[in-house]
């Protein structure tokens, strides 16, 4: 379930819809982000009409911010697309596609690095949360991180996207892309110049928190394998997980994310596993729940997982085995973004005069 929010009055002009979205391929992707993002773009997939252009995205240029080990990068590339096939979508309908193999992404992250205000960027909420408190000469104060959503906004821009969906924590980067597209409009086309100033599609999906921290979000980054759950984990591995949940020693069940976390983390989990399974929220499937033990809970919990885990899993086992439909998936996507991309970026040069 998704709205459609504008965040001016500006919206896209063209009837026609292009909706872009993009993953960091970092390994294999756990459930918050099926949950938070990619079951939406599969629904998007099946439900646009057919004269809406889909764009998904395997970020990789975003990936090495941090250093990566050459192999591993390799890795968890081809895993990534494996991965988005095996959820669902289809390079027939959709492009999907690595970042890096369509250049004209970096090339307009160039163009708009002349436009783009460093005071803007330095007030992202990303780049503080990364770097606070870091002192000269730290790891993590690299001209990458900084200049993030320059090339963030690149990716949606370079597309014509008119619609992006994101979380409610990448909503201030989307807003940033529209800034550029509008500064950029007005600079070079009185403010109908060739950049589309994109809305976003909110996901209604609630972040899923971790198992061992659930103040925290789930990451594949978490040094405790135990906090998430892959789309790969067999049922065994979910339901050991689900066991070990952190939850509390209240009595009875009942949703309440600031006073009972880690059972209200489970009880997001089985609301968004089973698509809310008749219930109006996650209070009232908490109330239908009251009188049953953790056990139960967890057990309810874990057996929703496994309906959606299963056959992602089944599926990703056949593909990632597949050379040729992985090449074949990749060489197709790859074409069909660098057309989409290159009529954009000619438009942009064009504008600026570099052509």
């Amino acid at each position: 379930m998704q709205h459609t929010r504008s965040l001016s009055q500006q919206t896209p002009s063209n009837s026609l819809k292009v909706i872009f979205s993009g993953i960091q391929p970092t390994g294999i992707p756990h459930l918050g982000n099926y949950l938070g993002a990619l079951r939406q773009w599969v629904h998007l997939q099946n439900t646009s009409d057919d004269s809406t252009t889909l764009i998904y995205s395997l970020v990789d240029l975003h990936a090495i911010t941090l250093r990566q080990p050459p192999a591993q990068l390799r890795q968890w590339k081809r895993e990534s697309l494996a991965m988005l096939l095996a959820i669902g979508l289809d390079p027939k309908r959709s492009t999907i596609f690595h970042q890096s193999t369509v250049p004209a992404h970096a090339e307009l992250m160039w163009i708009l690095s002349c436009q783009a205000s460093t005071g803007y960027l330095g007030r992202m909420t990303q780049w503080k949360d990364k770097t606070s408190g870091e002192k000269e000469g730290s790891e993590k104060l690299k001209l990458g991180l900084f200049s993030y959503p320059v090339l963030q906004a690149s990716d949606v821009l370079v597309h014509g996207a008119t619609h992006v969906p994101v979380g409610e924590d990448q909503a201030q980067h989307l807003e940033f892309a529209r800034e550029v597209a509008r500064g950029f409009n007005h600079v070079y086309g009185d403010g109908t110049g060739p950049l589309m100033v994109p809305e976003t599609i909110i996901s209604s999906a609630k972040r899923v928190m971790s198992l061992t921290d659930p103040e925290a979000k789930m990451s594949k980054s978490h040094a405790n394998p135990k906090s998430r759950i892959l789309l790969t984990d067999s049922e065994d591995e979910i339901r050991g997980k689900i066991n070990a949940a952190v939850t509390d020693s209240n009595a009875g069940v009942s949703y309440d994310p600031v006073q009972r976390p880690g059972v209200s983390n489970l009880i997001d989990i089985l609301y968004h596993c089973t698509k809310g399974a008749g219930f109006a929220d996650q209070v009232a499937q908490a109330k239908d729940l009251d009188g049953s033990s953790l056990r139960v809970v967890k057990q309810r919990v874990s057996d929703a997982i496994e309906g959606q885990v299963r056959p992602i899993r089944e599926r990703y086992q056949e593909i990632i085995s597949n050379d040729q439909l992985l090449d074949d998936a990749s060489a197709e996507g790859t074409l069909k973004a660098t057309i989409s991309a290159s009529a954009t970026l000619a438009k942009v040069k064009q504008a600026i005069g570099l052509t």
